[in-house]
């Protein structure tokens, strides 16, 4: 008789197993309200990230220090976390109106507040995936935390390495010189198991004019918080406040964003208008439509991607301005976020454009009422997306009265992983699934590859993916996206929940039309199939000007001819 062949687990399938660990484990610890990460909770975190080894965090299961993951993490979490004992996710509780200044770090439009010398708020406005976002990056910094004690301390003893004692002589120096930095860095690149070379590299990466020994300091305060972990038992904590688990999943902060909006367009006088919902940056939409007019003597003989690269770099604000204030002078208004939700919006009235302002052309003799009006928010963060256009779509109440929206489209150009071609290539999706289940979104999409020929850049048509998180992504599961018949040609966050609003209002609710045109379109900031191409190997500088500008241009030519 033969013996029944027990089939192996892939990799893949372990490292889905891992990706619902670590949210099943998440979402405990939200109900639970606090964890210690060097406990069995953070424990089971920790375990179960080493076994994913998101290609994000490179080397983080390799005893050397993963240096770029490093800067990827300290980018999205507030300047000051690692010398913190205590943090604290919060929901928006008044901090605001404190002496207290935000912290605001540089990827992540997230407001965080040091309370005093041991702990960090960090303040939670954008649902639950900004929570999965930050406790990863935390995790990955504990590990990091871990590996530098493991290296320093003496067995059996409060001892530390020689290198150790020499780091904490110079971050404790009040007077540095740059001979010092260097004796310092080459005791760093020994702890940390890397090469005086690579630890140059990542001290040039993060140091800043106020801070110029921050990766020393970095590595010196996450040595020193897990020595202490380790030899007088203070452990580091991390709380969800109460007021953060009551409000979770309420949309309070999408309902406030959305009322303002809605309040304005009656205001306004736009509420019975076709309205256009575009997600996309604050600049593509208002530069394709304004920028070629207000520049035109700068740039007499240039053709667009010239003005817009020109307009992508920091040193040009003047033109910035120009295009701005061309832009107010027809029409646009500008709402600032108040809501805690992080999503500013521009609206701009097609029938306020005035006489050869635009670079885009209405048909001649069209009525007022039926010029559109083009609302554009800033990308949404996660399952932020469905709580926002959830509540956009849904009617304005004033007492009795019910004000529907006419909504003609909704677009999202977005940034996403590419599993194959390279930052910059287009993805136009005909369906979205929602990873770790079988959830689908087909749709017909407005878009088609066929609209974005011929212009140097390879385009992608099929299924996206939308991950609970880019930082969890490997290799092995996105290779049996790839491979399996889900025809899976990329990777975002938001698409899935985007798309779930849109059809509850259109098809069950009956909020906004039915026959409500989608359009879908990403560029790739990232190969994460090929080594080396993740988003922790650095931004996309003018390689995503092109293909943002490409999308913007194909949608406004479908408003404005439809």
């Amino acid at each position: 008789m033969m013996a029944t062949q027990v089939k192996q687990t892939t990799r893949a399938q372990e490292s889905t197993n891992a990706i619902e660990r670590l949210y099943i484990t998440m979402r405990h610890l939200l109900n639970r309200g606090f964890y210690k990460p060097s406990g069995v909770s953070g424990n089971a975190l920790r375990t179960a990230l080493l076994l994913l080894r998101p290609e994000i965090y490179g080397t983080v299961a390799e005893d050397k220090a993963e240096l770029n993951g490093l800067v990827y993490v300290l980018e999205r979490l507030p300047e000051g976390i690692e010398e913190c004992r205590f943090i604290n996710l919060t929901s928006d509780e008044g901090f605001s109106k404190s002496h207290l200044k935000p912290i605001v770090p540089p990827k992540r439009r997230r407001n965080c507040y040091r309370i005093d010398d041991e702990q960090m708020n960090i303040e939670i406005t954008r649902g639950r995936s900004d929570i999965y976002d930050i406790l990863t990056h935390l995790t990955f910094l504990f590990i990091e935390s871990g590996k530098i004690c493991r290296r320093v301390l003496v067995e059996d003893g409060n001892a530390t390495i020689r290198d150790w004692d020499k780091l904490t002589e110079f971050v404790l120096k009040e007077e540095k010189g740059d001979d010092q930095r260097e004796v310092a860095m080459i005791h760093v690149a020994n702890i940390l198991g890397r090469t005086f070379d690579e630890v140059g590299d990542i001290q040039e990466k993060l140091k800043t004019p106020e801070d110029p020994d921050r990766f020393l300091n970095v590595i010196y305060w996450l040595g020193k918080l897990a020595i202490e972990e380790e030899t007088t038992g203070n452990k580091r904590t991390i709380t969800f406040s109460p007021l953060l688990r009551e409000r979770l999943g309420h949309h309070i902060h999408g309902e406030r964003w959305a009322d303002k909006i809605k309040q304005t367009l009656k205001d306004n006088n736009l509420l019975q208008r076709p309205l256009h919902i575009i997600s996309a940056n604050m600049h593509s939409v208002m530069n394709s439509l304004f920028a070629k007019k207000a520049l035109a003597k700068e740039f007499p003989e240039a053709d667009s991607l010239k003005i817009y690269e020109a307009l992508s770099s920091e040193k040009n604000k003047n033109l910035n301005k120009k295009v701005k204030d061309l832009a107010e002078k027809n029409g646009m208004v500008f709402l600032d976020d108040q809501s805690g939700t992080n999503i500013d919006v521009q609206i701009f009235d097609t029938a306020k454009f005035g006489n050869g302002s635009c670079c885009y052309e209405l048909p001649k003799g069209m009525p007022v009422e039926e010029k559109p009006v083009i609302f554009v928010m800033d990308y949404a963060f996660g399952e932020q997306a469905y709580e926002t256009i959830d509540e956009l779509l849904k009617p304005l109440e004033e007492g009795t009265e019910k004000y529907f929206l006419n909504v003609d489209s909704v677009s999202i150009m977005g940034k996403a992983g590419i599993l194959e071609g390279g930052k910059g290539d287009l993805m136009i999706p005909s369906a979205h699934i929602f990873e770790g289940t079988a959830d689908n979104y087909p749709f017909n999409n407005e878009l088609s590859a066929a609209d974005f020929q011929g212009q140097g850049l390879k385009v992608m048509e099929g299924t996206m993916v939308t991950v609970l998180g880019t930082s969890l992504q490997n290799k092995d599961i996105l290779r049996f996206f790839y491979e399996s018949t889900w025809n899976v040609i990329g990777l975002e966050m938001e698409g899935v929940h985007y798309q779930k609003a849109v059809q509850s209002a259109s098809q069950i609710r009956k909020s906004i039309k039915e026959g409500v045109k989608v359009r879908y379109a990403y560029y790739a900031s990232d190969n994460p199939l090929e080594t080396g191409s993740t988003l922790a190997s650095g931004g996309l500088g003018t390689t995503g000007v092109k293909p943002t500008y490409l999308i913007t241009d194909r949608i406004l030519k479908q408003i404005f001819n439809s």
